[in-house]
């Protein structure tokens, strides 16, 4: 667990963890918060210098508390994983998110968007992905010299940071890993998981089948007077 100490000249200042909201607005939404929250924080399981988080508080400037944004999902590079009330930037080397991801509900209005966008500019985010997953529009901006640009095409696009790829061609997005693997849902892994499981008891099966079938050959050599041992 990652110790956040207060320095002196903020022990007096209130850093809320809730803004009292819902994670989400819809189901739709909320599955896609954790498809994508939960894959990334498997790709990077092995590592333990990249921090996964979803609606997570992150304030980026000490003394500020009403400077403040919960990404749906973000990743931080060079930070160790651990359990965070809030994401202090100042107490994390000042090391900002470098990724974050925000996933449209019907509540989300333009103006609200506008100042996620001027939040994330303004505070370092190197990449900056919206998906509505009502329309299937997937939007990006990365950071060049001047600050967070727009891209124009994003099917088949590659997350400089994350190595991940947008597959924007079908009726839904799907995200792949550099290994090639599909983002996959919680049901879609339970269900590899039974298939997996009914192979595994069938291979068993089998085996038990055949070791049934052996031990009456056997059995009835010896009745032949045929020691099976000696063949």
């Amino acid at each position: 667990m990652v110790s956040q100490i207060q320095s002196s000249s903020s022990t007096a200042i209130i850093y809320p963890e809730s803004d009292g909201k819902p994670m989400a607005d819809n189901t739709k939404q909320f599955r896609w918060i954790l498809v994508i929250q939960q894959n990334l924080d498997w790709m990077f399981a092995d590592n333990p210098n990249v921090f996964v988080a979803g609606d997570l508080f992150w304030y980026p400037v000490e003394g500020k508390p009403r400077i403040v944004t919960a990404p749906d999902v973000m990743v931080v590079v060079g930070r160790p994983k651990g359990e965070r009330g809030s994401y202090q930037q100042w107490l994390e080397n000042n090391i900002a998110p470098q990724v974050v991801f925000e996933i449209l509900s019907p509540s989300n209005s333009t103006v609200e968007m506008d100042k996620k966008l001027l939040f994330y500019e303004r505070y370092g985010v190197e990449e900056y992905y919206i998906y509505n997953p009502e329309t299937d529009e997937l939007q990006a901006w990365i950071r060049h010299e001047e600050g967070l640009e727009s891209l124009e095409s994003l099917n088949d696009y590659i997350s400089p940071r994350l190595g991940i790829r947008f597959d924007c061609s079908g009726e839904e997005l799907k995200i792949y890993r550099p290994d090639g693997e599909k983002f996959f849902s919680y049901i879609e892994i339970h269900q590899m998981l039974e298939e997996e499981r009914q192979q595994l008891a069938q291979v068993q099966a089998e085996l038990e089948a055949e070791k049934m079938r052996s031990q009456r050959l056997a059995e009835r050599l010896r009745e032949m007077g045929i020691n099976p041992d000696e063949l």
